[in-house]
């Protein structure tokens, strides 16, 4: 036990110490400036904390700081500490008013006469106060040199801020708050820093000569830093233990014990990274919250200084699937990203569950790190085939129903707004063979290009693109387009630039596109259709641990329920007959989901998006170099190539498979959400007369009667001539859409002639039939 360590009685009376600062005050107008605002900081403002972000489970995952620093109570700090910076600092702290005045006068009067830095006589308190100005107040290299400069009037400012600090607050709480900011080295700021990062311990458990240390650290921690001069910082260790013998704080065989101890110091130090960098395999997430409480009205400043303790929605396992996953499927590749997120969906709030990538989030582009954000940045390679979901959704609130049929063009068909630059139809070409007709939910699942180009043909261009703002694709409404021939941005956002040249290639995926919104886009459409923004924040306390109020966007209602339910639907045999089918069945997928593959043109990327009722995501593989090429995937990790064969149901559906899968593992089946009618077969606005058994011209009056255009094809048929004997399409179709029919000729036509073997009798007429028929 500490012999003396106890508060000492006496202290000089406040009139001998005020006539010597007015005496002095007088050499130095600027001694006297601001004292009394100073002072009243001092007391009001904390130093410079760092901010920890956890996981949600309250585990830290990163450090943020101007200054590495974590205040702590009296309470907290060991005896052993107090009193080694006592003894070895200030010995008379308890006894006077915050200024010895004896010692400043002479070292005021011998710094005059030589011109030489002022010398010692510093109490605690003016420690406090100078440390205080360096690492609170000072701002700029200008400020920090001033805050140390040594000349008379600084010296005697000090000293009148300390003498007002000590009628504001108590000793102890000078004491503590000096242990909290005075800077010990190799980064820590505060007694709690230093414990951490020299003995990897708490400021309450510090011994004896591990105090001493420290406290003989603050007088230079260069000359006595323990790394770079492990013996003279002994010495001086062993001089603070002295002293505190000296000063009957500890007995002598306590000192002696303490003298004889090792430095003890850990190797290598236990250093606290600073900032997304050191955060590992969650750096990507960790820069995605720092910019979303920008967004939120943080400034950086607030953010590295304030002590937050920012509690994320990170899920540990979550993270540690997805990286495996990225990582396996496309193992880090010169400039291949396999970037993936996950979000919960909800009514209330979309929790951003992990993010991450195969790349390694750091500066040395030379190992194939990057601090690009690419799980929840855009990905100008766009995400191919998945932007099909907005065309549907379009048509679905349009009137149609997920079972509207479809017609699905060959390749090589010329969309009449499918134009180039000169407005020349492009053709549009499919990845496969596609029968003439498919439903809706087949077309999602099997995704012909030209399908859905027609589709686009009806519900409009800016529609689509308004519709996948509304779903989640927020940054298309934000990001400036820029123009590719000049590389320059423009004044308008991609979605207004696309919606005004009416580009229908919209629907075919060649717009920038961030993973995490695309995760979102699964995960509003899993919440009945309503929006939110995707959160990585579960709350924030201050450093006193209150609650820190923080401003989110609400949430909206993007799409009918019904339609976002029975879209969830219509997306959900991709898993079975879709484009991802291979891909499931490898990681034996065996649930209920929506998805969707994509595929860009050149195969510069590729993507996959999917839910289930607890969590949605996205996945783009794609290339990230300042040159992108195509991709290939056969067979092994995927890799730029010259002609690329990447598609979305390969390394994008196998990095989605393989992380959600285990995630899963032992959790209940949950159904995906109940259809509605109306959706399904399509609202009485796009219901298509049944004109089949109808007179030609009755049929043609009825149907452009109601807006549709009508095309007729002959058909041989035994039904009277002129009867409609089919129509395509039956049941729905968009207003103005060209209805065929199949018009009964009226008669078959013979049957071709039986062919004749060579060297057989040609066929003779068969008998009568028994009876006469």
């Amino acid at each position: 036990m500490l012999a003396g360590l106890c508060v000492l009685a006496g202290v000089v009376t406040a009139g001998m110490a005020f006539p010597a600062a007015a005496g002095l005050g007088v050499l130095s107008n600027e001694a006297g400036d601001s004292v009394s605002s100073s002072s009243a900081d001092l007391v009001n403002t904390q130093a410079p904390l760092t901010t920890t972000l956890t996981d949600s489970a309250g585990q830290p995952i990163a450090y943020l700081f101007d200054q590495n620093r974590t205040n702590v109570t009296n309470e907290q700090i060991s005896p052993a500490m107090k009193a080694a910076i006592l003894a070895i600092e200030d010995r008379r702290f308890y006894e006077h008013q915050g200024v010895d005045w004896q010692g400043t006068i002479r070292a005021v009067i011998a710094n005059s006469a030589s011109g030489d830095v002022v010398q010692g006589a510093s109490t605690l308190t003016q420690q406090y106060v100078k440390n205080y100005m360096l690492y609170v107040e000072a701002q700029t290299e200008a400020e920090r040199l001033k805050a140390t400069e040594q000349t008379p009037a600084r010296k005697l400012k000090e000293a009148r801020i300390a003498l007002q600090l000590e009628r504001q607050l108590s000793k102890d709480e000078i004491l503590n708050r000096y242990l909290n900011i005075v800077f010990m080295g190799n980064g820590s700021y505060g007694v709690a820093a230093a414990a951490r990062t020299y003995f990897n311990t708490t400021p309450d458990k510090l011994t004896v000569p591990q105090a001493a240390m420290l406290a003989g650290m603050v007088r230079s921690t260069t000359q006595f830093d323990p790394i770079q001069h492990p013996q003279t910082a002994t010495e001086r260790r062993n001089v603070v233990i002295d002293q505190m013998r000296q000063q009957g704080m500890i007995n002598d065989q306590q000192a002696q014990q303490a003298i004889s101890s090792p430095l003890g110091v850990s190797n290598p130090l236990v250093q606290v990274p600073n900032g997304c960098i050191g955060a590992g395999d969650t750096g990507f997430f960790c820069k995605y919250v720092v910019q979303y409480l920008t967004e939120a009205g943080f400034s950086t400043e607030q953010i590295n200084r304030g002590g937050y303790t920012i509690r994320t929605t990170l899920d540990r396992e979550a993270m540690r699937q997805i990286k495996n996953s990225v990582d396996r499927v496309a193992p880090d590749a010169p400039n291949v990203a396999n970037a993936m997120a996950l979000v919960q969906p909800g009514q209330d709030k979309h929790r951003v569950l992990a993010m991450g990538a195969n790349r390694t989030f750091g500066l040395n582009a030379d190992s194939e790190e990057t601090s690009y954000g690419l799980p929840y940045q855009p990905v100008n390679l766009g995400a191919g085939s998945v932007y099909k979901i907005f065309t549907a959704a379009t048509a679905l609130e349009k009137g149609l129903g997920i079972n509207y049929q479809m017609d699905i063009p060959p390749s090589g068909y010329a969309s009449p707004i499918y134009l180039d630059g000169s407005a020349r139809p492009i053709p549009v070409a499919n990845a496969g063979t596609y029968p003439p007709v498919l439903s809706m939910q087949d077309a999602l699942a099997t995704s012909p290009n030209t399908g859905f180009i027609k589709l686009e043909e009806y519900t409009g261009i800016p529609d689509v693109v308004d519709m996948s703002v509304r779903l989640g694709m927020k940054s298309l409404a934000t990001t400036p387009f820029t123009d590719p021939n000049t590389g320059q941005r423009t004044g308008k956002s991609i979605a207004q630039v696309t919606k005004d040249q009416k580009l229908a290639s919209f629907t075919l995926g060649t717009t920038p596109t961030s993973v995490l919104e695309l995760s979102n886009v699964s995960a509003t459409l899993l919440s009945g259709g309503k929006w939110c923004p995707p959160t990585p924040i579960d709350s924030i306390t201050d450093a006193a641990g209150k609650p820190v109020p923080f401003t989110e966007e609400g949430c909206q209602q993007a799409v009918d329920p019904g339609l976002a339910n029975t879209l969830v639907t219509g997306l959900s045999k991709d898993d079975t007959s879709g484009t991802s089918a291979a891909a499931a069945r490898s990681a034996g997928w065996n649930r209920p989901m929506m998805g969707k593959t994509g595929t860009t043109q050149q195969h510069k990327s590729a993507a996959f998006v999917g839910g289930v009722p607890q969590m949605a995501g996205a996945v783009i593989t794609f290339d990230n170099s300042n040159s992108p090429r195509p991709l290939c995937d056969s067979g092994s990790a995927p890799f730029p190539c010259g002609n690329g064969n990447i598609f979305g149901g390969k390394t994008p559906a196998e990095t989605w498979y393989g992380a959600v899968n285990p995630l899963l593992a032992g959790k209940p089946t949950e159904p995906l959400p109940p259809t509605e009618a109306r959706y399904l077969e399509g609202g009485s606005e796009s219901r298509v007369p049944d004109v089949v058994g109808d007179r030609l011209s009755d049929a043609r009056a009825e149907l452009e009667g109601g807006g549709w255009t009508v095309t007729t094809r002959d058909v041989d048929n035994r039904a009277p001539k002129g009867t409609v004997i089919g129509q395509t399409p039956r049941g729905a179709a968009l207003p103005g859409q060209r209805i065929t029919l199949q018009v009964s000729t009226g008669s078959v036509p013979p049957p071709p002639p039986i062919p004749t073997l060579p060297g057989a009798a040609p066929p003779t007429a068969a008998p009568p039939a028994p009876g006469g028929g």
